[in-house]
């Protein structure tokens, strides 16, 4: 199975609902991606995919400072799992992929 791809993700924290969008691409048999969300683009460190497991950790400065650890399961073009920031409680984490955009040849 493959992760690659454009997912939307929304993240139930205490605060609320927190949407963001990772991107994950394969780089020399390297998995690496980047996050985009409140206003800011930072880049996903660890990302490892084992079975239907996915894990990453990023570090955020919006809404507040946080070094985030993500575990996930994917299931086709579905994730489910938690995020969690130190000694935060976990937040609930589901995502879905984007269909990926046809390419067009000129």
């Amino acid at each position: 199975m493959s992760v690659e791809g454009t997912w939307d993700l929304s993240i139930a924290t205490p605060i609320g609902t927190i949407k963001a969008v990772v991107e994950l691409r394969r780089q020399h048999s390297v998995l690496t991606g980047v996050a985009h969300g409140a206003g800011e683009e930072v880049p996903l460190a660890e990302v490892a995919f084992d079975s239907h497991r996915l894990t990453w950790r990023q570090a955020v400065t919006q809404p507040v400072r946080l070094n985030l650890a993500f575990a996930v399961t994917v299931d086709g073009d579905t994730l489910i799992g938690t995020s969690k920031a130190g000694r935060l409680p976990a937040s609930k984490v589901t995502g879905r992929r984007r269909a990926a955009q046809p390419t067009t040849e000129h």
